[in-house]
């Protein structure tokens, strides 16, 4: 009987001896501030893979301990070091959702803004000229309601002012890509949808450069339903704000060869004010754009009246 029952036994010993010896090498426990101190050294070393590695481990093997809410925070900066504004943004989220209470949730706040902010800066958009304006404003919102958060709930961070203004460059957006979608409409005849397109900037994105757009289109868009009083109050509220405004016909399809065969990706088209993107910086926060110097602004007003290499090409035939 004894020996019947030490057979199951020897059998199960065999098993995990050979198990041992087959699978992958069983790390030795590191000392929590041990794996801390080795994430925080890999981030300084600018091997932030590395130091996501080590932070994931320390979370998965001390949920609770000392380091744990720290390294949270610190996760989120290597995954935004790593271009990697998905995840960042994702672990921001989890740690808000884990501590809302916790005396650095603003920075949370900051970096889930900052990551999507950073998301809409893509390959295409810092190498070709496309216009930025016109692509979903998905990851746009998303910054902006961050960002709106943590001036509301923490206006006194040492966040808020950077977010301030950054929060001026996503309004100039959204904005921007409204009166596109409007232009859209006005040339299909949609005026109602125009025309509450262009409500829309002026009622919740004033103060932006796309609002004068935004009036023109409203009352172009209400003088087509008939509705000449609203036509009348919209090209009122124009002339009175901005008097220097050139009132052009939104109707008019762009007829550039390269925006009709790039189905509006490249080419130029109807003129919108852009918002100029501040400067990014991932280590700490940064100021916005300097006002450009005069010589700069010599410059680009010399390019400007350059004909372009598309025009010298084609004999001036299409532009």
């Amino acid at each position: 009987m004894r020996f019947n029952r030490l057979i199951p036994a020897l059998f199960a010993a065999t098993l995990l001896v050979g198990c041992s010896s087959n699978g992958e090498k069983i790390e030795p426990d590191v000392p929590e501030e041990q794996l801390y101190e080795e994430a925080l050294s890999a981030i300084d070393a600018g091997n932030n893979q590395l130091a996501i590695e080590k932070l994931q481990l320390l979370e998965a093997r001390y949920p609770f301990g000392r380091y744990s809410e720290q390294s949270q925070l610190e996760l989120i900066y290597a995954h935004f070091r790593m271009n990697q504004n998905t995840s960042a943004a994702a672990a921001a989220d989890r740690f808000i959702r884990l501590h809302p209470n916790h005396d650095n949730v603003d920075y949370a706040y900051y970096m889930k803004g900052l990551s999507a902010f950073e998301a809409e800066r893509s390959f295409f958009a810092k190498y070709l000229p496309i216009d930025v304006a016109q692509r979903d404003p998905g990851a746009a919102r998303d910054s902006f309601d961050s960002f709106t958060t943590l001036i509301n709930r923490f206006p006194d961070s040492e966040y808020a002012a950077d977010a301030q203004r950054r929060m001026q460059y996503l309004k100039n957006r959204l904005a921007t890509y409204e009166i596109h979608v409007a232009l859209y409409y006005m040339k299909r005849q949609a005026w109602l949808a125009a025309a509450n397109r262009g409500r829309y900037v002026v009622e919740n994105l004033q103060e932006t450069p796309a609002t004068p757009d935004a009036l023109a289109i409203m009352a172009e868009a209400y003088k087509e339903l008939g509705l000449t009083e609203l036509a009348a109050d919209a090209s009122t509220v124009l002339a009175t704000n901005f008097p220097d405004y050139k009132v052009r016909s939104f109707k008019v399809p762009r007829n550039d060869l390269i925006y009709t065969a790039s189905f509006g990706l490249l080419g130029e088209g109807t003129e919108l004010a852009e918002p100029i993107q501040p400067t990014s910086s991932p280590a700490q926060p940064v100021r916005a754009d300097e006002a450009p110097t005069t010589e700069a602004n010599d410059a680009t007003e010399q390019a400007e009246e350059q004909r372009s290499l598309f025009d010298r090409i084609t004999f001036g035939l299409f532009e």
